[in-house]
């Protein structure tokens, strides 16, 4: 089962490692910055659309970010 602090965590750092600005990211993503920052801070998670545009913007594995084990 998915942790939602890890995953928050996982969200965190892939934006951080991503070399996008936020207000990059968040125009790409079609968000706000500030809805940008708060995933950074792990106030909030994204949609799962959102979370899915986040993915495949960032080449990630949905699967990775949700800590999910085949």
């Amino acid at each position: 089962m998915a942790n939602v602090e890890l995953i928050k965590k996982r969200i965190k750092e892939a934006i951080k490692t991503s070399g996008y600005l936020q207000t990059k990211l968040a125009e790409k993503l079609s968000v706000s910055p500030s809805c940008v920052a708060h995933y950074v801070k792990g106030d909030i998670m994204p949609s799962i659309t959102t979370f899915a545009d986040l993915c495949s913007l960032l080449d990630l594995d949905p699967a990775d970010l949700l800590g999910l084990e085949d």
